[in-house]
C-alpha cells in the first residue's frame, strides 16, 4: 500500500507539477538532435549514439526509463545534415515510442561558423494501460480497464549556429500534436501533447594547453508547467575526459496558472564522458534532486555511448567540443 501510494503521489506531481511531456536526458550536450534537428550533420561525419536513463531508482514502483537512439550524418559535401531519433521512454502506466526523420541545411557563414536550419517529422505511439492503475473505488468509472492507444503525426524545426568555440540554438517539438482528434474525446486519457522550447548556448574557453572549459545552460519551456533552466560547467581533460555539473531548477516565469508557492525540483548532476579513442565514447550522470521523493529512491542513472564513423580523407586529432 506505501509503495501504491507513493507511486500515486510521484505520478501526480510528474503530471501536474512539473508538466514537462518530453523525456528529460542529463546528456542532452552530447544527444543535440533529440532537441534540435538543426544539430543533424553536425559533427561533419557519421554518429551513432545510445542512451539508457533511469529515472528515481530503488524503491519507486513505475519509475521513469527512457532509451533513445540517434544517427546522424552530413550529405551534399556537409552542406546538408540527416538524421533519424528513435526513443522510447516508460512512466508508470503511461509509455510512449516515436521516431523521427530530421533534415538540416547547413548554411556556410565564414571558414569557422555554420547556421543550420532543421526540420524533423515523425510519428510518435502513446499508450496507457488501464491495468496498471489503481483507483481508489474498484469500478471507477473514469478509469480504463483496458488499454488505450494513439498513433500521432508530428513536427519539430529548429536553428542551430556554431563557432570553433560557440554554440546556440533555439528549436521547438510537439508541433502539431496538440490538435489531433483524439485529445477532443473524453474517453481517452492520454494527455494532450503540447509544444516544448529550447534555448541552448555554450562556450569553450581555454585554460591551459591540455585543458578547456565548457560552461553552458538550457531553458526549457512548456506553457503548462514551470520553465526549467539548466546550468552546466565542464572540463577537458587532455582532449579525452569531460568532467562536469550541472544545476537544475525551475521558475514560474509569467505564467497565472501555476499557484505562487509551487515546490520546484531542484537537482544536481554529476557527469562524465570518456573519449576511449577518437571514434568510441562513453558516458554517465548521476542526478540527485532536492525534493519530496529524495528520501524514497536512490537517484537516477543515464548510462550513453558513442561511435563516430570518421572518413579516412579527414584527420581528427581530438573529438568535436559541442
Amino acid at each position: 500500500m506505501k509503495r501504491r501510494s507513493i507511486l500515486a503521489l510521484l505520478l501526480l506531481l510528474s503530471t501536474v507539477v512539473h508538466a514537462q511531456q518530453d523525456a528529460q536526458f542529463s546528456q542532452y550536450m552530447f544527444n543535440g538532435i533529440y532537441i534540435n534537428p538543426a544539430y543533424a550533420g553536425y559533427k561533419e561525419q557519421m554518429n551513432l549514439h545510445a542512451f539508457y536513463r533511469s529515472q528515481w531508482t530503488g524503491g519507486l514502483e513505475g519509475n521513469p526509463e527512457t532509451f533513445s537512439f540517434v544517427a546522424d550524418a552530413p550529405a551534399n559535401n556537409n552542406n546538408v545534415g540527416l538524421a533519424v531519433n528513435v526513443l522510447k521512454d516508460q512512466l508508470g502506466a503511461e509509455s510512449t515510442l516515436s521516431g523521427y526523420l530530421n533534415y538540416a541545411y547547413r548554411l556556410k557563414v565564414n571558414e569557422v561558423s555554420r547556421l543550420s536550419f532543421g526540420l524533423g517529422a515523425g510519428l510518435s505511439q502513446y499508450t496507457l494501460d488501464g491495468a496498471k492503475l489503481k483507483p481508489n473505488q474498484a469500478e471507477d468509472p473514469s478509469v480504463p480497464q483496458t488499454m488505450q492507444s494513439v498513433v500521432v503525426p508530428d513536427i519539430r524545426a529548429g536553428l542551430y549556429y556554431n563557432t570553433d568555440r560557440f554554440y546556440a540554438g533555439l528549436s521547438t517539438d510537439n508541433l502539431i500534436a496538440q490538435y489531433m482528434s483524439y485529445t477532443k474525446d473524453p474517453t481517452i486519457l492520454i494527455p494532450k501533447k503540447m509544444p516544448h522550447y529550447y534555448l541552448t548556448a555554450g562556450t569553450l574557453i581555454p585554460v591551459s594547453g591540455k585543458i578547456l572549459l565548457k560552461p553552458s545552460f538550457m531553458i526549457k519551456e512548456e506553457a503548462k508547467g514551470p520553465t526549467n533552466i539548466d546550468l552546466n560547467a565542464f572540463v577537458l581533460f587532455s582532449e579525452r575526459l569531460w568532467l562536469g555539473a550541472s544545476y537544475r531548477t525551475g521558475i514560474n516565469f509569467l505564467k497565472s496558472n501555476l499557484q505562487d508557492n509551487l515546490s520546484h525540483s531542484d537537482a544536481v548532476v554529476a557527469l562524465a564522458e570518456l573519449y576511449i579513442s577518437d571514434r568510441f565514447r562513453v558516458g554517465y550522470a548521476y542526478d540527485f534532486s532536492f525534493n519530496k521523493f529524495s528520501d524514497f529512491n536512490y537517484g537516477t542513472h543515464e548510462i550513453s555511448v558513442g561511435y563516430s564513423f570518421i572518413p579516412k580523407k579527414i584527420k581528427m586529432l581530438t573529438p568535436r567540443y559541442f
